[in-house]
């Protein structure tokens, strides 16, 4: 094994030995999503090597599926970062690649996402360069023998992209390692949008005009029948069992990597304490590998509460950025709605994780206060931009704190669930007892209700006190979420035609195989 500085060698080589590396085969690295976390993430693990070996022992590279156009004012100012330092500006002028950036800053060309990448520019965070990235556009040449793939797509992307790389992977002898950076819940599909994209998927096997055949019957039977098969609680998972579910790796090669992370500040060598969290097998010696001066990577067992809390943390960072911009920055009310929402998210996780970790919660919700989430709120409360916009903004890309608001409050209101009231001693949903989460659904949503909605929730003079709620025992609710120790079942390929043996399956319109299929579908 070669030496790589940073990690050192016996580091480097513990984690080759887990994964069965012979001498010679480098140590495959590729992070799927290119946005600023994950694009920081793989520029800390090139940093970190040696990049004069002739025979590096690690292989890195970054998946970027977008070929996005980078406009005229970001060339504009990507010239100015470019010229206001000299080590980017020497290093460009080496590699002849100056004159791009120049004839892009006169409109004489065109950047995208990916050529700039390549130098270092993440288009979501121009005004930090990092290191030269291996960038590479296709799926398939980037995850076929990959060796730890690092997830960075925003959740609503997950389920599709991994269900295609667990096709890639079917020949595979052994399955390697996913860290996911992604966290929160997936939202529940409606049954129209699940039955879509289980036939895209479930029946790839089969030609184009067969999928077309068996979407149009699927379209047929209309909603009230498939809601039988592809019931709601079915698809309210944790991103990293989705991506166990929707990939067919075992659970204990699925990790998730997240904590108090501010993408610019931890390149810029600000010390960050993230935490990974999985099986012991590899959640320890892949936190040693990680491990940098300034990036120093705990592990814990508890894969559920930290995703689950980074999930609620983008939640509540928009509620965050709305109560300092309505209250003009005001210290005292911000710590007053840092109290209530660090108890909702502690509370919330109760309900989601059978053994939570209680500090989790004040851990995690240091970017309450920074971010492109928090930034999203503050300006939605002045005014700019308007929400009708939508969440998808210019420069900051997919605001993720909006789609897992959505699916906290769906996961939450369920009138088959129900929580004892502490005050009231009855039973309620229990999004009843989360104002805040209920208000930001209206606000952002719902949009029947003004930025200013967000200071009413907190200021709720019946609201009791926060306390009660961390002190709470026994609110755990198993089928909120797929239980942990739970295996993921793989849906199997139809083998038979999709029309045959009609009369013998459990529905008088679904063939024998085509039932098992849903069947296996749904306990996943």
């Amino acid at each position: 094994v070669a030496h790589v500085a940073g990690f050192g060698e016996d580091r480097v080589a513990e984690l080759r030995s887990l994964l069965g590396k012979v001498d010679g085969d480098a140590l495959r690295i590729v992070g799927i999503g290119a946005g600023a976390w994950g694009s920081v993430f793989i520029a800390l693990l090139r940093n970190a090597r040696n990049d004069d070996d002739d025979a590096p022992a690690l292989d890195m590279s970054l998946l970027l599926f977008f070929w996005k156009e980078v406009d005229k004012p970001t060339a504009e100012h990507l010239f100015e970062v470019i010229n206001a330092r000299e080590e980017v500006l020497r290093r460009l002028i080496r590699k002849c690649a100056y004159l791009q950036y120049v004839e892009a800053r006169l409109g004489d060309r065109t950047l995208y996402a990916d050529e700039i990448l390549r130098d270092g520019f993440c288009i979501n965070m121009i005004d930090t360069p990092l290191c030269p990235l291996k960038v590479v556009t296709n799926l398939q040449e980037a995850v076929w023998d990959a060796d730890i793939v690092v997830n960075v797509l925003p959740s609503t992307e997950t389920r599709p992209v991994f269900q295609q790389i667990g096709r890639f992977w079917r020949e595979r002898r052994t399955m390697p390692v996913i860290i996911s950076l992604a966290k929160g819940v997936e939202a529940a599909h409606q049954p129209l949008e699940c039955a879509v994209q289980f036939i895209l998927f479930g029946f790839s096997g089969y030609d184009l005009s067969m999928r077309v055949e068996v979407l149009l019957f699927f379209l047929v039977l209309k909603v009230p029948i498939l809601k039988s098969f592809f019931p709601r609680k079915s698809f309210d998972l944790v991103l990293a069992f989705l991506i166990m579910v929707a990939a067919g790796v075992p659970a204990e090669n699925v990790l998730y990597l997240g904590g108090p992370n501010i993408a610019a500040e931890v390149y810029n060598r600000e010390y960050a304490n993230p935490r990974i969290c999985g099986s012991e097998k590899w959640r320890k010696p892949l936190a040693q590998f990680l491990r940098q001066p300034h990036f120093v990577v705990w592990d814990n067992s508890d894969l559920t509460t930290h995703e689950v809390m980074g999930g609620l943390k983008n939640v509540y960072a928009i509620g965050a950025g709305m109560a300092g911009a309505l209250t003009n920055e005001s210290a005292t009310s911000k710590a007053v709605y840092f109290a209530h929402c660090t108890s909702k998210m502690i509370y919330i996780t109760h309900l989601l994780a059978e053994q939570p970790e209680r500090l989790a919660g004040p851990l995690l919700a240091n970017t309450l206060l920074k971010g492109r989430n928090a930034w999203y709120g503050e300006k939605l409360a002045k005014g700019e931009p308007k929400i009708e916009m939508g969440d998808n903004i210019s420069g900051k890309r997919m605001i993720q704190g909006v789609l897992a608001v959505e699916a906290f409050h769906e996961l939450l209101w369920q009138p088959s669930l129900s929580v004892m009231h502490p005050e009231l001693n009855k039973p309620v949903a229990p999004v009843e007892l989360c104002p805040i989460l209920r208000a930001l659904y209206k606000i952002l949503i719902q949009r029947n209700a003004p930025p200013g909605a967000i200071l009413q929730a907190v200021r709720d003079e019946n609201m009791y006190d926060p306390w009660h709620r961390i002190e709470m025992d026994a609110v755990y609710i198993p089928q909120l979420l797929r239980a942990e120790k739970e295996p993921p079942l793989k849906i199997p390929m139809v083998t038979r035609g999709f029309f045959s043996n009609v009369e013998n399956a459990g529905h008088p319109l679904i063939s024998t195989s085509t039932h098992q299929i849903i069947q296996g579908a749904d306990a996943s």
